[in-house]
């Protein structure tokens, strides 16, 4: 009876660790799931917008370049959607490995205590006469010895019991966990099915760049040729936005030596000289980094911040201060922090351009069509400033959005709230 209860034990320590293992991992497994979802639903609608993008452009026979940067974005996004599912591939494989593991232990638990309960079934039957459990009684030694005797006939009785609802219980979490790999092998089924769906369409899509890249190679010479003139008309409004920045930077100097400041430079010329209410914008603007509304309601980046290599031309590196944010015709442009206007800009042979301040933070709407702001007007979070200029290469409205501290160009798509 000893030796039965001391595997008793050992079967019940081992079940507890497990059931801690299994805790752990569950939970972990719940949280990467949980991301990996989150994820998967992020790119899906990234894909989404971007095959509206696409019906749109291909109504307009100009379109191809805005094509094959819509294109490629897509194939981005549908590559990073069939890795994410291999990884809950093999997040759900392991899942299976443990449910499998699992099992094993729970039915090794079943045999062994059944074999235990067993064995007590045969002892109790043959002890079950009273007359012969009075006699083990009545043969004690003493008082002691038979007080002990009663109390270990109680207990076995007892033990016996729990023994047979520790068989039931172990038998539901062994159907239980049955249950739960089946429905992790179904769901495993129907990620590797839409795995393969993915991989199709991404062999199509690959196909279609294939045909684009063609198509553009012919106009290659006219593009080059308008990539020249957008980069120019780029530089210029560079040069206007540096040269309303470097003033406000030299009356800000200016003010701070009138107050009797040192060790003031450029970089610091406005953060010294801000009024504590401009002080708290300054923080507020910063402490909203990444949760900033959008400046359009309805817009998908196109072309995002900083040096890359072109989508087309070989060799060619384009340069952005800000990003190009594609949206609907003549569609509204609104301010994406409270803020102050300092410059409204207006460059022959482009749009307009708008910049507000919020403390040391500048934002710039470029390429509006028209403008409804003037310079030193007050704006709150979301109000219109203007309407979007179009986009020659797809007929579609679009503007470009800058934020700069100081001199420093900041990347406005770690700024915004993500869609």
């Amino acid at each position: 009876m000893m030796l039965q209860t001391k595997k008793q034990l050992s079967i019940f320590i081992s079940l507890l660790l497990l059931i801690a293992c299994t805790v752990l991992v569950v939970a972990q497994s719940k949280t990467n799931k949980k991301d990996l979802e989150k994820k998967k639903e992020q790119l899906l609608r990234e894909i989404d917008d971007t095959n509206k993008q696409l019906k749109l452009n291909a109504k307009n026979k100009n379109a191809t370049k805005s094509q094959l940067e819509s294109l490629t974005r897509k194939l981005k996004a549908r590559q990073a959607l069939i890795n994410t599912i291999n990884t809950q591939l093999t997040e759900l494989d392991g899942a299976i490995t443990q449910s499998n593991g699992e099992i094993i232990v729970l039915q090794q638990k079943m045999e062994a205590l059944k074999k235990q309960y067993a064995a007590m079934i045969v002892y109790a039957h043959k002890n079950q006469n009273n007359y012969q459990r009075m006699m083990f009684v009545f043969s004690s030694n003493d008082f002691n010895q038979a007080y002990k005797r009663i109390k270990y006939m109680q207990q076995y009785s007892s033990f016996r019991k729990q023994q047979a609802a520790t068989i039931t219980h172990t038998q539901v979490a062994l159907n239980n966990k049955v249950t739960d790999l089946e429905a992790q092998k179904v769901e495993k089924s129907k990620l590797k099915s839409g795995q393969e769906d993915q991989k199709k369409t991404l062999a199509q899509e690959q196909s279609q760049q294939e045909l684009y890249l063609k198509n553009l190679s012919v106009q290659e010479t006219v593009l080059r040729k308008q990539l020249a003139n957008k980069q120019a008309q780029k530089k210029k409004l560079e040069n206007a936005i540096e040269a309303a920045i470097k003033k406000e930077i030299e009356a800000a100097k200016k003010k701070a030596a009138n107050e009797g400041k040192k060790n003031v430079t450029k970089e610091n010329a406005i953060a010294i000289t801000l009024t504590p209410e401009a002080q708290k914008l300054s923080n507020n603007f910063s402490g909203n980094r990444g949760t900033l509304p959008w400046p359009v309601e309805q817009g998908t980046i196109t072309e995002k911040f900083g040096a890359h290599a072109h989508p087309t031309l070989k060799g060619v590196v384009v340069k952005n201060d800000g990003v190009d944010i594609t949206t609907n015709n003549q569609a509204g442009v609104r301010t994406i922090f409270t803020g102050q206007v300092t410059a409204v800009i207006s460059l022959p042979g482009s749009n307009n351009a708008v910049i507000v301040r919020h403390g040391e933070y500048l934002t710039v709407y470029a390429n509006l069509e028209t403008v409804a702001v003037s310079k030193g007007e007050q704006l709150t979070t979301r109000q219109k400033i203007g309407v979007a200029g179009n986009d020659s290469e797809t007929g579609k409205g679009m503007i470009n959005l800058q934020i700069w501290k100081g001199f420093e160009k900041l990347n406005p798509q770690l700024w915004l709230a993500k869609k």
